[in-house]
């Protein structure tokens, strides 16, 4: 899947993540802290850290498994470690582990200041093939 697409679809459009890097090794995600991204205390909410860390390994684990099939994620742990505000956050995502049937992708989230947000996890399951959801 290319950028552009990534970038324009579902949540990725709605939480503004932008793909700086794409790469079967290396994914680099980035997005501006606004309004909808905090929760009612005024700092970041932990769901957009999980879904940072779900949609750069996702996309990481897509582009390695590339046209074998589909990837799904399977699990996601993430941990919040320092309440943010405001300014550009930074995803990168490397994996840990590229299997036949699953991937393991480790997430670092950065905040402007340079120092660590959040950091997770995200396993992956390989659909091998096209058909991999059913008959619809």
């Amino acid at each position: 899947m290319d950028v552009v697409t990534l970038q324009n679809s579902g949540l990725n459009e709605a939480l503004g993540f932008r793909f700086d890097v794409l790469r079967a090794d290396r994914v680099e995600m980035s997005w501006t802290v606004g309004p909808q991204h905090l929760q009612p205390h005024g700092i970041v909410h932990g769901g957009v850290y999980c879904a940072a860390v779900e949609a750069s390994a996702s996309a990481g684990a897509a582009a390695w498994f590339g046209e074998r099939g589909q990837v799904v994620g399977v699990a996601n742990s993430t941990d919040f470690l320092r309440a943010t505000r405001e300014g550009r956050l930074v995803a990168t995502a490397t994996p840990v582990h590229q299997g036949r049937s699953q991937q393991l992708w480790v997430v670092e989230i950065v905040r402007p200041d340079g120092k660590l947000a959040a950091r997770g996890q995200v396993r992956v399951h390989n659909l091998p093939g096209k058909d991999w959801l059913g008959p619809q």
